[in-house]
């Protein structure tokens, strides 16, 4: 039979497996609520501008707001003959209002029609996606504030480097969040046009008041040219390529949080409530929801990968093809705020081991630098030179299988006459991060500042980082 939908061009229906293949309703009646919501400005739009009658417009109102109702109580019958979800409620439509309800697509068209919903759709998860970043970041400069002072190894190339402490770690995580809330921030800018009354790719020849259905659905103003109204998937991309480095944030995280607590190092402990243990060995503590939160990273980088190649060689205007952005990008998001989640989770639960964490630091001659710093400071030293004596200390701690401070002062002063026993004031890893005042730096004083200032910031201004 006919699809009415498509109108008397075609005088049967399609095979089954074109059936299958080209139907969306699947994944898009997730968008119900926003195709709902542009129906309604739209319908209330052609009433204001004389296009259809107030009466008519009336009848289409309480159709549509019977089946969000009923969509809400979960009592809509979907069909995939339908294919989609505008079809499905326009039919529904029918059904309730009779021949009024053909009135409601009056100046527009499914084109203009799925990017406004989709549009709306995409603000929505951002604006849900910088919330979670902002719980998460709250978690860490909480905890932040109450380990300013504890002591930890710095990597680099993860081999032991200079002392930091873990609430300078914490807000680096903080300062990296802050970045991804603010790309989410600026995509919701740019995807602050309207799409709909676009039609097909030309326009209307029907005199609406785009500017009025923008307004009604929170948008600043239409979309200035039909055509790339219709076929622009810029703010789905933007919402992946941000989607994507914010995972890239997570997963190092949790690969910090897995090697941390791990027995190697034995940096970090983790409660049964983000860990699970083994079938056949009972002494293990797995921490799988880290292990997760990285695993995951990889749907989220490929439903980016995945809409980029569908987008990039399509011609204007719009093409089938574009149906394909909405799996991806459900997938992508939805993944996302699982991971963030979880992760504020974690992070609330992590309890860092202060006496293990106080020991590594003091590893691998990490205070090294603050020998030659010394240097510099005391005996007016060349940093290049400084650096060379420093070395020749190291290996001899390193021979001698002892640690840097307590390398004696007369062994010192054998490779450098001029060192005195006030080098040992530097030496420790306490004195090492007390040190660091510098702006930025791992000095304790300095993060229980920066905590402070990001715990009030993220309590007065929760929506953008």
């Amino acid at each position: 039979m006919t699809n009415k939908m498509w109108g008397g061009r075609f005088a049967s229906g399609p095979a089954a497996i074109m059936e299958e293949i080209n139907a969306s309703i699947d994944f898009d009646k997730r968008l119900s609520a926003q195709d709902i919501a542009g129906s309604r400005a739209h319908c209330e739009m052609l009433a204001r501008t004389g296009i259809i009658d107030r009466e008519d417009a009336s009848v289409i109102l309480k159709g549509l707001d019977t089946i969000a109702s009923e969509i809400e109580a979960g009592n809509f019958e979907y069909s995939r003959a339908l294919e989609d979800i505008h079809m499905n409620i326009e039919a529904r439509l029918a059904a309730l209002a009779g021949p009024v309800a053909g009135k409601l697509h009056t100046a527009r068209s499914r084109n203009d029609q799925v990017a406004t919903d989709f549009k709306l759709y995409i603000r929505e998860a951002l604006l849900h996606l910088e919330g979670l970043l902002h719980d998460l970041q709250r978690e860490l400069a909480q905890k932040a504030l109450l380990h300013a002072a504890t002591v930890m190894p710095g990597f680099t190339h993860l081999q032991s480097a200079q002392p930091v402490t873990f609430g300078h770690h914490c807000l680096a995580y903080v300062e990296m969040f802050a970045r991804d809330r603010s790309r989410f921030a600026d995509a919701r800018k740019r995807a602050d046009e309207c799409p709909l009354g676009a039609a097909a790719l030309a326009g209307t020849s029907f005199p609406i008041d785009r500017e009025q259905t923008a307004k009604a659905l929170g948008f600043s103003g239409p979309a200035a040219n039909s055509l790339d109204a219709v076929s622009d998937r810029d703010f789905v991309l933007e919402a992946l390529s941000g989607a994507s480095i914010t995972a890239v944030h997570l997963s190092r995280l949790a690969e910090e949080i897995v090697v941390w607590s791990s027995p190697g190092f034995g940096l970090v402990k983790l409660s049964d409530a983000f860990t699970t243990g083994s079938s056949i060995m009972p002494q293990k503590r797995n921490p799988d929801a880290a292990e997760l939160v990285r695993a995951k990273t990889g749907a989220v980088f490929g439903a980016f990968t995945q809409l980029l190649i569908v987008m990039k060689g399509l011609p204007l205007a719009y093409s089938k093809d574009m149906q394909e952005d909405k799996v991806p990008a459900f997938t992508a998001l939805d993944t996302l705020s699982l991971m963030l989640a979880a992760m504020s989770g974690m992070v609330g639960d992590l309890e860092p081991d202060k006496e293990a964490m106080a020991k590594a630091a003091g590893e691998g001659y990490s205070t090294a630098t603050d020998l030659a710093d010394w240097l510099v400071r005391n005996l007016d030293m060349p940093f290049r030179e400084a650096h060379g004596v420093t070395g020749k200390i190291v290996a001899l701690a390193e021979s001698s299988a002892i640690a840097l401070e307590n390398v004696p002062l007369g062994d010192m002063q054998k490779i450098e006459s001029g060192i005195t026993d006030d080098v040992f004031s530097v030496l420790s890893v306490e004195d090492s991060v007390k040190s660091r005042t510098s702006f930025g730096g791992t000095a304790p004083s300095n993060v229980r500042k920066m905590a402070q200032k990001w715990i009030k910031r993220l309590e007065s201004d929760p929506t953008s980082g």
